[in-house]
């Protein structure tokens, strides 16, 4: 592949970035601080045929989610035939009982997943886990392939990759599907929240009204947008980043004040569709993560394409037994924490850290999982003028209207530290244009 001449260009590409607010806020210590997400310009690329594999197996276990997540605030068929244990539902922080018997338009749940992966050494790909929540991280590949079209035109005229400039379209396209009539909006917390460069940039390319809480308001058990001259005009859509417990302050966090006041009697009544749906937490929990693969013949009557990391339940006692044995060779995870926090390598503790954690665990066995340290592939990033290699993920987004959709694309995430696994923004890695080919 002829990407060597988009090496000459990084810092350029970076230079741009930053100057475009392509940043990634984070809070630390109850202090705001954004940092620059550095881009990488050895793209990793995966293979026609293999995409194809990876695109049936992303569809197959974003079907079976929605389908659990319908199921789970509805009949909840599912716990009664005993596949899934109803304590570890009701224990689970994403479990909102405020949506019980909400059907949301169109009945879908998780209009965008972010489904995170690694591919081993083995060449076989494994799931690492989903994010049902409004996942970020699609507008970062999307600007970085449009400065490297850019500074390097020949590159993507000489070489076989799809097109990924048609995410906005793909997220139009889902919008428009639920939108339960009137505009779509996208709601940001603010300039201060993590992913706001993200939420105006997709404004921008779905052509989507970027809004505030303080630019909306409920009458009549209708969502409106206040425009610039004061008129009132009807949502029918809501593409939010906003926490469920932060959404409507009559039902959840009086405290909340970038939420909307009776947003949620809108939503219950089928008045506006909120992008993703409130719950979606219980399906993107951790250890419900576990039960995916027995979801997916549940509800689909087939095998699972793609396979989960290797993953133990203390929760089950034959399952604590192994954590308890085998305690050096697996990473330990918090289920309710997320952007690389609650990450813990048994290997790299001490003896007194070991015994307390695993005192720990056997106390608040719900509140982990254990997984076996894949050995994942590392990509080829220039440091410092050198090529070098380090720990590298996926994260592939699939956005659900009439049909589910994979983004030819992706975001390809690294680690900058040579000993580290975890390839976090929040945690300082970086990030790569994903090349999906095709013949």
């Amino acid at each position: 592949m002829q990407h060597m001449e988009l090496l000459k260009h990084r810092d350029k590409i970076n230079e741009l970035l930053a100057r475009y607010g392509v940043r990634f806020g984070i809070y630390k210590n109850n202090t705001f601080k954004e940092q620059l997400f550095p881009f990488d310009s050895i793209p990793r690329i995966i293979e026609h045929e293999e995409f194809t594999c990876l695109e049936k197996g992303l569809k197959q276990r974003v079907m079976a989610l929605n389908l659990f997540l319908k199921d789970i605030y509805g009949k909840k068929q599912i716990l009664k035939d005993g596949i899934v244990p109803e304590d570890f539902i009701f224990a689970s922080s994403g479990y909102m009982a405020e949506c019980e018997g909400i059907v949301p338009p169109q009945n879908i749940y998780s209009h965008i997943s972010g489904i995170d992966l690694v591919k081993g050494k083995d060449g076989k790909w494994y799931i690492l886990e989903d994010n049902l929540r409004v996942p970020s991280g699609a507008s970062y590949p999307m600007i970085a392939r449009e400065l490297c079209r850019r500074s390097s035109p020949g590159t993507f005229h000489d070489n076989h990759i799809e097109d990924n400039r048609n995410y906005a379209e793909l997220l139009r396209r889902t919008m428009d599907y639920v939108n339960a009539g009137g505009h779509t909006v996208i709601l940001t917390p603010g300039r201060y929240n993590a992913a706001y460069f993200e939420h105006s940039y997709l404004a921008e390319k779905t052509g989507a009204h970027l809004v505030t809480g303080s630019e909306l308001t409920v009458e009549n058990d209708m969502l409106y947008y206040i425009s610039a001259n004061g008129a009132k005009e009807r949502v029918g859509a809501v593409y939010r980043r906003i926490s469920d417990e932060y959404m409507d302050p009559m039902i959840f966090n009086p405290e909340s004040l970038i939420g909307i006041p009776h947003i949620f009697e809108v939503y219950r009544k089928g008045n506006v569709a909120l992008i993703n749906a409130p719950g979606n937490g219980v399906a993107d929990d951790k250890g419900i993560y576990y039960f995916v693969p027995q979801m997916i013949r549940y509800y689909l009557n087939e095998e699972p394409i793609l396979s989960n990391a290797p993953t133990y339940l203390p929760f089950y006692e034959k399952d604590m037994k192994y954590v308890m044995e085998h305690f050096d060779e697996l990473v330990i995870k918090d289920v309710a924490e997320a952007g690389g926090y609650g990450v813990v390598f048994g290997s790299s503790m001490t003896k007194p850290q070991k015994m307390e954690f695993k005192d720990l665990i056997k106390r608040e066995s719900r509140r982990f999982i254990a997984q076996e340290v894949i050995d994942f592939q590392d990509l080829d990033i220039l440091d410092d003028g050198e090529i070098v290699q380090r720990k590298a993920d996926l994260r592939a987004f699939v956005l659900m209207a009439d049909e589910p959709l994979v983004w030819k694309s992706g975001l390809t995430r690294f680690s900058r530290n040579m000993d580290s696994f975890i390839v976090n923004s929040s945690q300082g890695g970086g990030f790569k244009d994903t090349w999906v080919l095709y013949q």
